[in-house]
């Protein structure tokens, strides 16, 4: 959609010139404007507005059908919750003007090729519905669209082509029939009947190996946790059975049924899928997320249930809403509140079951997690009588269900409850979770406290939290962020290198250099090696503990000061992590100096990566390592570890890119040189070869640093794959030797990290497939661990 013009007013000049030229683009941003506000709030009815509407676009026809063709194709793909207002008017221009509702057809088929070229699937499903909702404003013969849907299902019977392809054409045409399914019945039922039994044969023998890696909650109970084709499936056979009856959609076409049944109607034209290519990128399975029933909103309209096609439709609905308005908070809130029907059903609980499913898909949410605590926040404001309660009832829910619920939604929603308390004076009633102080620290629903309350930190101060909680909660408030410096007073000065520490400190207080303070440090002794040994620069664990812990003290004040200080002595820290084990030493400091302050730990290993003191397989090695065993479930632990892989990745797509760009421009300059080569002096060909030679040169390099940073890259997982199968195998052969259960909570969280990193970053693992197959996941490998590599490769099948 364009932005409107203004024209200024008082640039003098010749004011009637300049209004001939903008009134076209005045009156075609006019246009615009009526379009998109068609549906929405009104003095008029809908109906009236849709009749005025059609007639001021009939009339503009033949001097802006191309500007209301395009405008029209664009509010099919982008503004799907109003599909049937759209579909309506469509119908209404093609009854008063037969050729335009053909080409208006004509242009959603090339929409559609385009969108599915482009791997835009989600909007192709759109512009599907909408083609289909056309067959009830008499604006395309059913025959065609049942043989359009028919060519979509005969993608079932296609060989060698990923399950997400077929399931794709299989979820398009259910996703239609809530809207047309009564009319296509009714015209050509034998086929329908036939379209449906495919699907059925299809939906029993695909695979769903992936569903457990999806599902929020491993417990059926109360609610199962179903995945999206077999929920739909089950939604439409309900239909079926209630004679297509559904009571939900806004269907403004019906008050003009006496003047769309007199319109010519147009056959679609053939369409063929696209054939399967390999850069195809398919949308991933889902489970459709389900925290509420009946049950659950005692007072007003019922809740349709979880297999009623009119929950579909609302939550289909509501997801569209957030879609086309989730940069504006504002419009999306007062959006999704003004949802036509609302007095049929309990809005409030589609709103918060839809945004929390949206909030825990698995691999990642649509949307950033932030979107959506700002979301519920301008929710609340907007009804701050009704939807708080809703919002407090849901997040009991999850509390209570804490023990099945997937890890990685854990941390979701932990982040997301953290930031919602602090926007609310950190306000909750604590003492009906005083259940969690009854059970082991390990357990999900302490752990899930005190991890809140530790994020909360981060969104306030110490104190704030320790006033905020009852004084019952003190084992799970976290401790005070302060630095535990090792060489403090003298009471630690038998401590070896405490004479040192004194020194380093005065030097660094006296700003000396790195040059001289690598002097200094040349004297402490070495606690690997024999005194009679000398030798060298190897490493040397006190070293860089007298140096580090000093400097980080002296920078205690601040992530700035602790930033300035890194950058200053840079040259001594890349001296002392020479070696893997100085890598590894360095974040051990790092942990023991500051592990009260998770976040502290978490900044510094970040910049530590940045600025090449440590890399991102030191970090992993670390983070799985004996002395970290303690913190392995917590938290800022995978926090860290995600966004290093992350680090890593970005390394790797920037260099690529490089790579990439540089190929075009030799490619362009190849291509110029071949244009011109007819009429082109000896001194220009000379500068174009030396040109040529330096990109092919730089090529050359880039080539080396992709497959160097590749490789990192592929060691990088290598590395955390073999650390999780080693601390798995052992949790597994110890459990067995002492005929233990192996469902302990550690090895919960444990696995479903596993699964966690798989999903997070399912792009650039299926890169290593075969490696990780030859090497780590091999037939011999524990069945638990292996069905998680298994589940991972069943995704994309």
């Amino acid at each position: 959609m364009s932005r409107r013009r203004h024209s200024d007013e008082n640039d003098g000049g010749q004011p009637h010139k300049r209004r001939r030229t903008s009134e076209p683009i005045e009156i075609e941003d006019r246009l615009e404007s009526l379009i998109c506000r068609v549906g929405e709030k009104s003095t008029s009815s809908l109906e009236s507005n849709l009749e005025g509407l059609a007639g001021v676009l009939e009339a503009d026809l033949p001097n802006f059908k191309n500007k209301i063709l395009r405008i029209l194709c664009a509010v099919a793909r982008l503004l799907p919750e109003k599909l049937t207002v759209y579909t309506t008017l469509v119908g209404l221009l093609n009854a008063r003007n037969y050729n335009f509702g053909g080409e208006f057809v004509e242009a959603m088929i090339r929409q559609l090729k385009e969108t599915l070229k482009s791997n835009l699937y989600t909007e192709a499903v759109y512009l599907v519905r909408f083609l289909s909702d056309l067959v009830n404003c008499h604006v395309i013969a059913a025959p065609s669209m049942v043989a359009m849907f028919e060519n979509f299902v005969s993608v079932t019977q296609e060989e060698d082509i990923p399950q997400v392809r077929s399931d794709w054409y299989v979820f398009a045409v259910l996703s239609c029939l809530p809207w047309v399914g009564k009319e296509l019945y009714e015209k050509k039922d034998v086929e329908m009947d036939r379209l449906l039994n495919q699907i059925d044969g299809y939906l029993k023998r695909r695979q769903k190996t992936h569903v457990p890696m999806l599902q929020v909650w491993t417990a059926e109970k109360p609610h199962p946790q179903e995945e999206y084709l077999d929920c739909l499936w089950a939604q439409v056979q309900k239909l079926k059975k209630d004679r297509w009856q559904e009571r939900h959609i806004l269907r403004p076409y019906i008050a003009f049924d006496s003047v769309l049944c007199e319109a010519l109607q147009h056959n679609l034209p053939p369409f063929t899928p696209p054939a399967h290519s390999d850069d195809a990128v398919y949308p991933m399975p889902r489970v459709i997320f389900r925290m509420f029933d009946y049950t659950d909103a005692p007072e007003g309209p019922v809740m349709p249930g979880s297999h009623s096609v009119e929950r579909f439709v609302i939550e289909e609905n509501l997801h569209c809403i957030i879609k086309s308005h989730w940069r504006e908070r504002k419009t999306c809130a007062a959006q999704l509140l003004s949802y036509p029907g609302k007095n049929k059903i309990p809005l409030n609980y589609h709103i918060v079951e839809v945004i929390f499913g949206e909030l825990f898909q698995l691999p990642s949410p649509p949307h950033i997690d932030v979107m959506y605590t700002a979301l519920l926040i301008e929710l609340c404001k907007l009804q701050p009588g009704s939807l708080p309660q809703v919002l407090a009832q849901a997040t009991e829910m999850m509390y209570m269900r804490l023990d099945t619920m997937n890890t990685s939604c854990i941390d979701r929603f932990i982040s997301w409850f953290s930031h919602h308390l602090s926007n609310f004076q950190f306000r909750w009633s604590w003492e009906d979770w005083a259940d969690c102080l009854t059970v082991d620290l390990d357990k999900p629903k302490p752990k899930f406290v005190k991890e809140v309350l530790e994020k909360s930190m981060r969104l306030s101060y110490h104190q704030r939290i320790v006033d905020i909680v009852p004084a019952s909660f003190s084992a799970l408030i976290p401790a005070e962020p302060l630095f535990q410096y090792k060489y403090d007073d003298e009471s630690k000065s038998s401590l070896p290198g405490y004479p040192m520490a004194i020194t380093v400190s005065n030097a660094i207080k006296n700003r000396a250099s790195n040059e001289e303070l690598l002097t200094i440090l040349k004297e402490v002794p070495n606690p690997n090696q024999e005194d009679d040994d000398d030798e060298g620069d190897g490493f040397n664990p006190l070293k860089i503990d007298v140096f580090l812990q000093t400097l980080l003290h002296l920078a205690a004040k601040s992530f700035s000061h602790s930033f300035s200080a890194l950058a200053k002595f840079h040259e001594v820290l890349k001296a002392l992590t020479e070696t893997d084990e100085g890598k590894l030493h360095i974040l051990k400091v790092v942990y023991e100096a500051w592990r009260n302050h998770p976040q502290m730990i978490a900044v510094l290993v970040d910049k530590m990566i940045r600025t090449q003191i440590v890399d991102c397989a030191a970090v992993a090695n670390w983070i799985f390592s004996p002395d970290m065993a303690h913190d392995f479930t917590r938290f800022y632990m995978w926090e860290i570890l995600h966004s290093t892989i992350r680090k890593m990745n970005k390394h790797v797509q920037k260099i690529q890119k490089e790579l990439e760009e540089a190929k075009d421009k030799l490619e362009k300059q190849q291509h110029k040189k071949q244009k011109d080569s007819g009429d082109e002096e000896d001194m220009e060909k000379n500068n174009s070869e030396d040109e040529d030679g330096q990109l092919e040169e730089q090529i050359e390099k880039l080539q080396e640093k992709v497959e160097s940073a590749q490789s990192e890259q592929k060691n990088l997982f290598l590395v955390i794959f073999q650390r999780f199968i080693m601390l798995l195998t052992e949790h597994l052969v110890r459990c067995e030797t002492a005929s233990m259960d192996i469902n302990t909570c550690w090895y919960k969280n444990c696995i479903e990290r596993l699964q966690q990193i798989f999903l997070m970053h399912h792009v650039t693992i299926q890169q290593y497939v075969g490696t990780l197959e030859n090497l780590l996941f091999t037939a011999e490998l524990d069945h638990h661990i292996l069905a998680v590599y298994q589940q991972f490769c069943a995704l994309q099948l």
